[in-house]
């Protein structure tokens, strides 16, 4: 369900399927302004860059960046793709059927470092590009910005396993005093100590 492993998500899954983890294809099928390391950006401005498929996640090497013109200086497993605004969600389905909702919070201009996810009641239909996986794995995971696409996993949010409804990720050291209701999880990840969930 939850896929803890870069193996365990990687053999579950049917190669020809493979094409919406790479995030330059997804976003390409949804639309967006997006291309290759090497390809020239249509305006100059600021624009997502991170590697094109990442198992491990936590938004590792995401940026934003400004170009002018050429992007031939990203790493050739880079791409770039316009900015989105919005409310940060991960949203889990089974079956196709949405599960759980939670939004991600942080005050920092950061693509990983959260401060807080937290459930929320509410209920975001499956994205009709992905109407082919519904039936066929138990587990989807996607982001969202606002009501853009951004990832998909085919897989259960692991940060949710422990019933919780609220997750505040440990960045530096974990607290000497627990807040009442808390306990403390080591899920170590990036630079990530673990999280302090509600009981």
């Amino acid at each position: 369900m939850y896929k803890l492993t870069v193996s365990e998500e990687w053999d579950s899954i049917s190669p020809k399927d493979l094409w919406v983890y790479n995030k330059l294809q997804l976003s390409q099928v949804c639309g967006y302004t997006c291309g290759p390391a090497g390809l020239e950006v249509p305006s100059p401005g600021f624009y997502i860059v991170r590697p094109s498929i990442n198992f491990m996640g936590m938004g590792r090497y995401a940026r934003s960046e400004y170009l002018s013109h050429s992007t031939e200086h990203l790493h050739p497993g880079e791409f770039w793709c316009e900015i989105f605004k919005g409310q940060h969600k991960s949203i889990d389905y089974h079956y196709g059927v949405c599960n759980l909702v939670v939004y991600g919070l942080k005050s920092a201009e950061t693509y990983y470092k959260w401060d807080r996810w937290e459930v929320v009641k509410e209920e975001i239909s499956l994205s009709p590009v992905l109407d082919e996986f519904k039936d066929k794995y138990e587990w989807i995971n996607i982001e969202m910005i606002g009501d853009k696409l951004i990832e998909v996993q085919f897989r259960a949010n692991p940060d949710f396993r422990y019933s919780n409804s609220v997750a505040i990720p440990i960045w530096d050291k974990v607290p000497e005093v627990i807040p009442n209701g808390y306990r403390y999880i080591d899920d170590d990840d990036f630079y990530r100590k673990g999280f302090l969930i509600n009981d």
